[in-house]
């Protein structure tokens, strides 16, 4: 499988053509985003850890029938993926309260919800990706409503696995980020990447946030967290 052309360049990856026009490259970054952009910095071997923990939770998504993108790892920051139209909508996932959900609506961080919330947002860095309902998005065109309930569905599904995959390993599961893309054939798949980039990770025991927060909150300890986070999943991934 050869790496052609570079065709798309994002905060934390690069996308590659290869000789199969169904088949594109990604390659992880070590570089960090933070405040719709206005904080930039790196993180030290964060490419190779998201790549890794993404591909590794993807395959439990297959195995639990929630179809990806995924195909196979290349090497430590390369993955062979699914050409996919990504559906325009950013799916948020909540257990707990935490980050903008607290902040938007004035409560503290740290609340267990009694059923696990979910929430859109326009996928467009131009107007800072708002918050939009079912109803607008249909009205925008984004997705069909037999779309929308199909990729909630499979977000929910994403959840049950993820959760009970992390409390194995002494980790909360308070939120998380999900895209998803059409195959040629118009098929749902999960796609993009599931990271400390992507995911709130608090130690079950003593709430240590083990994710992107460090870096955003500027808390420190931000490669040592990835790595610890990174370890935990190798350990109970057998």
């Amino acid at each position: 499988m050869r790496k052609l052309e570079e065709v798309y360049e994002g905060k934390a990856k690069k996308v590659f053509k290869t000789d199969d026009p169904q088949l594109f490259i990604v390659s992880y970054k070590d570089d960090a985003t933070a405040l719709d952009g206005l904080k930039k910095g790196t993180i030290l071997g964060k490419g190779v850890i998201n790549n890794q923990m993404t591909n590794r939770l993807m395959a439990k998504m297959e195995k639990a029938g929630i179809p990806t993108h995924f195909v196979r790892e290349l090497s430590e920051r390369e993955t062979l993926v699914k050409k996919v139209s990504i559906v325009p909508l950013e799916v948020i996932v909540r257990n707990i309260s935490a980050g903008h959900f607290a902040s938007r609506y004035g409560v503290e961080e740290g609340i267990v919800f009694d059923q696990p919330t979910i929430e859109f947002s326009y996928k467009n860095d131009a107007l800072h990706d708002p918050l939009l309902n079912e109803y607008h998005a249909l009205a925008l065109k984004l997705a069909t409503r037999e779309e929308i309930d199909l990729i909630k569905k499979y977000a929910f599904a994403v959840n049950d696995v993820l959760k009970a995959f992390w409390a194995e390993c002494g980790v909360t599961l308070v939120d998380f980020k999900l895209e998803f893309g059409k195959l040629s054939d118009g098929t749902i798949v999960l796609a993009d990447e599931i990271s400390p980039d992507t995911c709130r990770l608090w130690d079950s025991v003593t709430h240590e946030k083990l994710d992107k927060d460090r870096f955003r909150r500027d808390m420190g300890g931000v490669e040592d967290a990835y790595t610890e986070i990174m370890k935990r999943l190798v350990e109970h991934d057998q």
